[in-house]
């Protein structure tokens, strides 16, 4: 893996994650657990250049990232039967990681020698989302029908590794 700064950076967030989807890693007490996210962004603020990502409290990633002050986002090229099973799997159930064949180069931060490109971020803020601060109410009905609202996490990116 390459490290490469934020003004190299050159790939377009919606594709990223939208559509090619990512996958939200964290390691806890030795042990790493991976989710697939579709729901994400990049940006820039409180003048730094972050990721957010938002995570449901049932999720078992949820327990690893609250654990951890770092968590990786790895990008994939294809590996979408792979990343399919890594989001509808959970880690409590099984070592869903090995079942695809993914391996990990290090796990601390968790990154995937199959990723294409990693964001190494720093956790600088945590908040669960409330009914009562949408805006939107069709949201609630559409996304959120057992009311498990997501908790966003903002964090800022200290790394980007590229895979050549």
């Amino acid at each position: 893996m390459k490290e490469i700064t934020i003004q190299q950076f050159n790939e377009n967030p919606f594709t990223l994650i939208g559509e090619k989807w990512m996958l939200i890693s964290a390691e806890k007490q030795g042990k790493v657990n991976t989710m697939t996210a579709s729901w994400g962004g990049l940006g820039h603020l409180w003048n730094k250049n972050v990721v957010f990502i938002f995570i449901r409290p049932q999720r078992y990633t949820k327990e690893f990232v609250d654990a951890n002050e770092i968590f990786t986002c790895s990008f994939f090229d294809g590996h979408k039967k792979e990343l399919g099973y890594l989001g509808r799997i959970s880690g409590k159930d099984e070592d869903k990681i090995a079942q695809v064949d993914f391996h990990l180069a290090n796990a601390e931060p968790p990154v995937f020698e199959e990723a294409k490109m990693t964001l190494v971020c720093r956790k600088l803020y945590a908040q669960e989302l409330k009914e009562e601060n949408f805006v939107d109410h069709s949201l609630m009905e559409k996304c959120y029908p057992l009311k498990d609202y997501h908790t966003v996490y903002v964090g800022e990116i200290e790394k980007i590794l590229i895979n050549e």
